[in-house]
């Protein structure tokens, strides 16, 4: 792969509590090129958020690197890792984390503001943005005001806004009802062809799974490659 957009390399994550230590995973690579998808499943409790919490920076690591466009993320001090984070990396999670008192537009133009950009300039991109995850016409409504499977679009718009080279999804959809999930995956996955940034997707749904260009199971504390009949 030329110039992948995520290396991690020996990657190792271990827990102490007191005498005891157990290592939730060991040896693990990853390499993820732009506009690239890698869905990663595995049993609840194998360390599925964590490796996420470790590829964005938000949990540190006993070994190994992970490379972000060539730059070691865990190297950097905490102000440069917060800057990367917000610059470099879009996050969604199961449950959305909007701002209650926001409205949709607000919350997706909070990661540019944060950035320094102009609020005219920021507003436009959250508003394209919106409008690509088909809420256009609910910009102005908090939260409160939308239905589940329109606050995680948002919480979608929100974490492409700042044009990321990477996107780290943990079960966006587990939080909703089939029908809903499928019209939000429907969406995610059109908008996934369009923007040329890495996608790596936590799941339980292993026929979302199926449809990211590779996918991987954390079994036995690594990574093990899964045909496309997810064995």
């Amino acid at each position: 792969m030329n110039n992948p957009i995520l290396v991690a390399k020996g990657l190792r994550k271990t827990y102490t509590s007191g005498p005891q230590s157990v290592t939730v995973w060991k040896q693990v690579d990853i390499e993820l090129g732009a506009g690239e998808t890698l869905a990663i499943v595995g049993s609840s409790g194998s360390g599925k958020t964590t490796l996420l919490n470790v590829l964005g920076g938000l949990d540190s690591l006993d070994e190994g690197q992970v490379l972000l466009g060539g730059e070691d993320v865990h190297a950097l001090g905490e102000a440069a890792r917060t800057r990367l984070r917000n610059q470099s990396i879009g996050f969604v999670y199961q449950f959305h984390h909007l701002l209650p008192e926001f409205s949709a537009l607000e919350n997706v133009m909070l990661p540019q503001l944060l950035a320094g950009v102009a609020t005219a300039a920021a507003e436009q991109r959250a508003r394209e943005c919106l409008e690509r995850l088909g809420m256009a016409s609910r910009c102005d409504h908090k939260p409160s005001e939308l239905s589940g499977g329109e606050r995680q679009r948002t919480a979608i718009a929100r974490a492409i806004v700042n044009r990321p080279k990477l996107v780290l999804m943990d079960e966006p959809t587990g939080n909703l009802d089939q029908q809903t999930a499928a019209q939000v995956e429907a969406v995610m996955l059109e908008l996934i062809k369009q923007v040329d940034t890495a996608f790596v997707l936590v799941t339980h749904d292993e026929s979302l799974a199926r449809r990211m260009d590779r996918c991987l199971r954390l079994k036995e504390q690594t990574l093990v490659s899964v045909d496309p009949v997810m064995g």
